[in-house]
């Protein structure tokens, strides 16, 4: 990242810039049956920026706003200027604050620079199918916490993270009642809550897609990553994997090229053959990009918005 770029961060001239970029405002409503968000049918206008590859660039919470790390809430005018892309997906541990104030803020700014945000990746510690009922109270007040966030901020969903727990092996139905409690606040807020394929263990793509079925609710849903499940297994289980998370997909998907595994070997995605799958599913959601290996996140974020374009036809 050149020190013009990080300046970058800083200017306002990337809000001058924005209105070239606006489109239709997302909107969504909660119709008795479910969500209802009515998406973009050009390409491009589907395509979201991940705050999370920036992670180096972006200060959190008890971090210095400096020439190298901007605030959260500039990173939607910072999309836009760099890759004509005016929606974004921002992670918990960039938000600055969640008090009401700093909240307020960041809609503001967003709304300012004519963008969208369209998913909000949360990380939290406690896991839902753990055996203590206090963890699994606490993984619930945490995701209808960031909930709320969304709600203050203009988000249409939420992915939260099933942690692992310490004291049990991954469990269907204790996961999916408390997914279920936080679904249920999600549709009382009309926010969707998404479920990812990223941790080997505590989230495997067929152990999320057996919770999401066991909750039986249209407001939780898959968030399919492109190469999560790449580095633990074959090619095969990836694409299993992925074809399962497709089926219950619905707003937000991640596309990934390469994943960094151990040792540094790095694990390749068949473009062509995960968009085929996409497409198969019927898939009319949102495509982050999420850039997650070695290399300049601004480069590869720009590589992996033409090749989706591309794909997408």
């Amino acid at each position: 990242m050149t020190r013009k770029t990080r300046r970058q961060f800083l200017t306002q001239s990337t809000v001058a810039a924005a209105g070239a970029f606006w489109s239709p405002r997302i909107l969504f409503a909660a119709p008795s049956g479910g969500p209802s968000i009515e998406f973009p049918a050009n390409s491009r206008d589907r395509l979201s920026i991940a705050s999370y590859p920036f992670r180096e660039f972006i200060a959190g919470p008890g971090e210095a706003i400096s020439p190298r790390k901007i605030d959260l809430k500039d990173f939607a005018a910072h999309a836009i200027e760099n890759f004509q892309i005016n929606k974004i997906e921002p992670w918990s541990r960039h938000f600055h604050s969640v008090d009401a104030g700093y909240l307020a803020g960041f809609r503001a700014s967003v709304e300012k620079s004519h963008a969208q945000i369209v998913n909000i990746a949360v990380d939290g510690e406690q896991s839902p199918y753990s055996l203590d009922r206090k963890d699994r109270g606490a993984a619930v007040a945490y995701a209808r916490k960031w909930v709320d966030v969304a709600v203050a901020v203009g988000s249409p969903s939420i992915r939260t993270h099933i942690a692992s727990a310490k004291d049990s092996r991954p469990d269907v139905d204790r996961a999916a009642e408390s997914l279920g409690q936080v679904a249920e606040y999600g549709a009382r807020n009309n926010v969707v809550i998404n479920l990812e394929n990223d941790d080997s263990i505590s989230e495997d793509p067929f152990f999320v897609a057996r919770v999401i079925e066991k909750a039986g609710t249209p407001w939780l849903r898959a968030l399919p990553d492109f190469a999560n499940s790449l580095a633990i297994s074959t090619e095969d289980y990836n694409d299993r994997g992925f074809r399962a998370m497709c089926s219950h997909a619905y707003n937000i998907c991640h596309v990934k090229e390469v994943e960094d595994g151990e040792k540094g070997r790095a694990y390749h995605v068949d473009l062509a053959r995960a968009f085929a799958i996409l497409k198969r599913s019927n898939y009319r959601g949102f495509l982050s990009m999420e850039w997650d290996s070695a290399g300049d996140p601004y480069e590869g974020t720009k590589s992996l918005i033409a090749k989706t374009v591309e794909r997408l036809g």
